[in-house]
């Protein structure tokens, strides 16, 4: 069963993601990406890690995209396309309708995860997630870390230079 809900969770996040890319609006761009992130979240539950799930819908899916939104706003990118699409509502509810029903089904059951990995449960039992991360983060991918933190303060002085030079 828990194949099945990876799959499922894994179309929609590739559809999602396809509509990133696709859409020409850029608030359903935005908020295509949420629901990427949102299903990484469940891919991060799905390997027994609830801490980068939390971290992942409270960072990527929260901070982040409020960050792109209000860097669209700012850019007024959005003033161009306008209308209404209800085309996609009737297949989201469906594919929502059915991730509801395969989740209850998966927490019912309790075969939603496994194990696998150089860290085993006795580990992160002995030590926590947490810990875990955070020696992984500081001390063997500091370089990543900090070249990610460099890269969007790049990309926030840009959007900034580029919405003051249209004013």
């Amino acid at each position: 069963m828990e194949i099945l809900f990876f799959y499922l969770v894994a179309g929609v996040a590739i559809v999602s993601a396809f509509f990133v890319v696709k859409c020409r609006n850029p608030i359903n761009s935005a908020l295509n990406l949420v629901t990427t992130f949102i299903c990484l979240a469940v891919f991060y539950v799905m390997l027994e890690s609830p801490f980068m799930a939390a971290i992942q819908i409270i960072v990527y899916a929260g901070a982040i995209m409020v960050l792109i939104i209000f860097v669209i706003m700012l850019l007024n990118f959005g003033q161009t396309i306008k209308g209404r699409y209800t085309h996609g509502i009737a297949a989201g509810g469906l594919v929502s309708v059915l991730l509801m029903l395969v989740a209850t089904q998966l927490v019912r059951s309790g075969d939603a995860t496994g194990t696998g990995g150089p860290v085993t449960s006795a580990m992160i039992a002995e030590v926590g997630h947490t810990e875990l991360i955070g020696r992984a983060l500081f001390l063997d991918f500091v370089l990543p870390f900090e070249i990610a933190g460099v890269l969007l303060l790049i990309a926030i002085v840009g959007a900034l230079i580029i919405a003051k030079q249209k004013v």
